[in-house]
């Protein structure tokens, strides 16, 4: 029988500002039992080191949160903010990167995806003590082959994708497409894309029993003659699974913890791993094609991009955006190649810095996610990008 692997992971997001939202709006238990998801990831890995592995995609959004002095003092009597950040740097936790505003990179423009990218990198390393991230998880799984080049100039050795959109180069078994690593190239550049499982991860969002598990993972896998690598992804924040301060009947009692010592007892019947050291042991070497499409989201499959782009308000706000981006770049050019004496170069250049914060800000797939409801925001912060660029291309001479 061939070796069966099991990485799993968690993506943590909050939008921009919620944490002190729901304090402020009277939900304040709701953001306690966010933050005490956070908090109780590595004391819940304490004493399985030997055995824990387990992933981590961290948004941008919550980064920025994490770090505000503002939220660690607000929440400085629910949690240690500081402390969580540093206990993940020793716990057998393999970070992997991601958008600093969580955005869709498909729906954004291609010009931006460095920005995204490159500024969560920064925040990414400085927070969570890692010099690099061999991973990424593109914001909402949304993801497309362009992408490629961007992610392999930024270091990225393997993405995560969602497992219904591989398509391969030539006829694959079922269980091959899904729990194996494959190569994709587009440009010249190549990566690993890794599929996670959707089945199996909607289960382990909603709440799953340990034995169930052990016997979807054995009857999945029971026809791979190859390592096979079965990867379940899911928010680690959302939903009474994970929230309950019962911790014994949620995801870490009730599952992790038995699935962890059932593997130190010989019974589990497949192994723990990072994606890294799978990789490192098991290279892939077959090519295959990825649609463009992201992960589930409500009642939409994700193929069509319906959540975020499924109202007239919405693609509206698509449209913004492109034009404020394009807007910027022009800006940017005509400060690159401005002439001497064309004003402060640096009071201009923080100007345009500012601008882009806010159209990448605008960006973020939160603003619209939840149909028309959010678009608004995105379209403050694009009026405070022309304000500024309008302000840097007067102070350039330029109308």
């Amino acid at each position: 029988m061939a070796e069966v692997y099991h990485a799993l992971g968690l993506h943590l997001h909050q939008p921009l500002g919620n944490l002190v939202a729901l304090h402020n709006s009277g939900e304040s238990w709701e953001a306690k039992q966010i933050l005490w998801c956070y908090d109780r990831i590595t004391r819940m890995l304490e004493g399985y080191h030997d055995v824990a592995r387990l992933h981590l995609s961290v948004s941008g959004t919550l980064l920025k949160q994490l770090e505000d002095p503002g939220v660690r003092q607000t929440f400085r009597d629910v949690v240690d903010i500081e402390d969580f950040l540093k206990r993940f740097r020793h716990a057998p936790i393999e970070i992997v990167g991601s958008g600093l505003y969580h955005p869709v990179y498909p729906l954004i423009p291609p010009a931006d995806w460095d920005a995204q990218t490159a500024w969560w990198q920064g925040l990414g390393k400085h927070l969570l003590g890692r010099d690099s991230f061999g991973g990424f998880w593109p914001p909402e799984m949304g993801f497309c082959m362009e992408m490629i080049p961007m992610l392999q100039r930024h270091g990225y050795k393997y993405v995560l994708v969602d497992s219904i959109f591989i398509k391969p180069k030539r006829e694959m078994r079922w269980e091959e497409v899904r729990y194996r690593p494959h190569l994709a190239r587009y440009g010249g550049a190549e990566i690993v894309v890794v599929p996670r499982d959707r089945e199996l991860s909607n289960a382990q969002l909603s709440g799953m029993d340990p034995g169930w598990f052990q016997h979807e993972v054995r009857e999945r896998t029971k026809f791979c003659d190859f390592p096979a690598l079965v990867t379940t992804w899911t928010d680690g924040e959302n939903g009474g699974w994970f929230r309950t301060t019962n911790v014994e009947s949620g995801f870490w009692g009730f599952f992790y913890r038995q699935i962890l010592d059932r593997c130190r007892a010989g019974t589990l019947g497949f192994k723990p791993i990072h994606i890294g050291e799978y990789l490192h042991r098991f290279p892939p070497t077959e090519e295959v094609e990825v649609h463009r499409g992201a992960w589930n989201t409500e009642h939409h499959w994700g193929g069509d991009f319906t959540q975020w782009t499924g109202s007239l308000l919405q693609k509206k706000g698509w449209d913004e955006v492109r034009r404020a981006s394009e807007f910027y770049h022009q800006v940017k050019r005509a400060f690159d190649e401005r002439q001497p004496g064309a004003g402060d170069p640096e009071e201009i250049r923080q100007l345009i810095v500012r601008a882009y914060d806010f159209i990448l800000t605008a960006e973020t797939s939160c603003n619209f996610y939840w149909g028309s409801r959010w678009v608004h925001r995105s379209f403050d912060e694009l009026e405070q990008a022309y304000h500024l660029l309008d302000a840097a291309m007067s102070k350039l001479g330029r109308k």
